[in-house]
């Protein structure tokens, strides 16, 4: 079971998010949806919903944890969690984004015009949406922290 719970996270990409919103008719139906994916996040290793690991700027708690490999530039890989369902689900959609892409491709990424291809900024709280910006800036940081690691 933990195998194909696996192979169906790393499946899911930020495209198929956005064909599946398209198929969905109403919010309600989306914020299923985005709960769902949540529920699919990988589990965080055992004390990492630490202060370090920990988002400022969210109203719930998030997470996010990051690596990246050797490679030049370097790609990054994100991990992250939140104790509330719909910002669960928020950070899974995060991470379909910017997971696995390298340093510069998520640097060049505007994250504002691709969530609202989602119709998120619409039907978020003004704290969600500070959350998910928080999110962003954090990956960002990452991002130019690994450039710099590997010049």
């Amino acid at each position: 079971m933990r195998a194909a719970q696996e192979e169906r996270i790393i499946m899911r990409t930020f495209d198929d998010i956005l064909a599946d919103f398209e198929l969905l008719d109403d919010w309600e139906d989306r914020y299923r949806y985005v709960i769902e994916l949540g529920r699919e996040l990988e589990p965080l290793p055992e004390g990492a919903t630490n202060d370090e690991n920990k988002v400022p700027g969210c109203v719930s708690q998030v997470w996010l944890l990051s690596r990246h490999d050797a490679a030049s530039p370097p790609h990054l890989f994100f991990q992250g969690d939140s104790d509330a369902h719909i910002v669960r689900g928020l950070v899974a959609i995060t991470l379909a984004l910017y997971s696995g892409k390298t340093a510069p491709e998520i640097l060049a990424l505007d994250a504002e015009t691709v969530f609202a291809e989602l119709g998120l900024k619409e039907h978020l709280t003004p704290q969600r949406s500070n959350g998910l910006r928080s999110m962003v800036g954090r990956i960002r940081r990452d991002a130019q922290a690994a450039l710099a690691e590997a010049a």
